[in-house]
């Protein structure tokens, strides 16, 4: 029989609280206790250009300034790396299931990190926020270039918010929402956490918008669709060692947006998880995130955000 590969987590981080948020995440979640750890770290290190002034006696002094902020940063991004893998190490990983890499930026901080995720990695970590520059902004922050273009492997996004043992996990019965379940079942089967299997279905006729949304009639047509996929799902999990126990189905109708419902669920109901799909059965496949991914992504940013590939 053959033997099989242990997985392996890539951990990314930059020295900040956000980065050290996931950090925590990756201590106290059970499930990657089975795990590897890569603690990366992509250094941004003094361009070639500024060593050479090290040897012109007019900037030699300025140069000397700028290599000695490199060592200083240097042993700040150390120091930082040391207190993660302390951190990993005391909430049980073993030392040989930590390993830590700090490498020299490359073509930039996302591309180095989406460059590193090709190695063989079964997802990727990060903190929802990066450094300081860019705790404030949204579109154009590092995690959100990984989201666009980490198209390959599952993504796990942190947020600020302690996560608890409830997983929301979103379904609209294509093939990238049953690999989300795929997903769930292979890291959480065997361990008690209660998960809910959401279905969003938009709007009826009194909508304002009547042919945006689904009829009455459609609408049961529509659940009595989503109780299959349901179906497939709930044996999908326990088949990987869920208890029949830990999973619930809940369906909301009548909404004019998918994303804003399953954020709502997610608020009112205490979740600390939000399993997506990368992609749904009304997103075209040349984009590299669905609309409704994308929006519960950039909205409700205090939680825990898996994105499944």
């Amino acid at each position: 029989m053959k033997k099989q590969t242990q997985k392996k987590l890539l951990l990314a981080v930059d020295g900040s609280e956000y980065a050290f948020d996931a950090v925590q995440y990756v201590s106290k979640f059970a499930p990657f206790h089975k795990m590897k750890v890569v603690l990366f770290n992509v250094f941004s290190s003094v361009p070639e250009s500024y060593r050479d002034l090290e040897k012109d006696p007019q900037f030699s002094r300025a140069a000397r300034e700028v290599m000695g902020w490199e060592m200083q940063r240097r042993k700040v991004i150390q120091k930082y790396m040391n207190k993660a893998r302390e951190t990993l190490s005391h909430s049980g990983f073993s030392d040989k299931a930590i390993n830590v890499k700090i490498q020299n930026r490359k073509k930039g901080i996302a591309r180095d990190i989406i460059s590193e995720a090709r190695k063989g990695y079964s997802a990727v970590v990060v903190g929802r926020k990066g450094d300081a520059d860019f705790k404030e902004l949204v579109v154009g922050s590092v995690a959100t270039k990984i989201v666009q273009k980490l198209s390959f492997l599952s993504l796990m996004m942190i947020g600020k918010i302690p996560p608890n043992e409830k997983i929301l996990l979103a379904l609209d019965g294509s093939e990238n929402a049953m690999r989300a379940v795929d997903h769930v079942a292979s890291t959480l089967g065997g361990f008690d956490y209660q998960i809910t299997l959401l279905h969003v279905i938009r709007g009826d006729l009194e909508a304002e918008i009547p042919h945006l949304f689904f009829s009455k009639k459609s609408l049961k047509e529509a659940k009595r669709e989503i109780d299959n996929v349901f179906d497939k799902a709930k044996q999908c999990l326990t088949d990987a060692g869920v208890k029949s126990g830990q999973i619930n189905t809940k369906i909301v109708s009548s909404v004019r947006s998918r994303a804003g419902a399953i954020i709502q669920e997610a608020r009112d109901g205490d979740y600390g998880t939000i399993v997506l799909g990368r992609r749904g059965l009304s997103e075209v496949r040349m984009f590299f995130m669905g609309r409704v991914s994308n929006k519960v992504i950039h909205t409700i940013r205090n939680r825990v955000v898996w994105v499944v590939t």
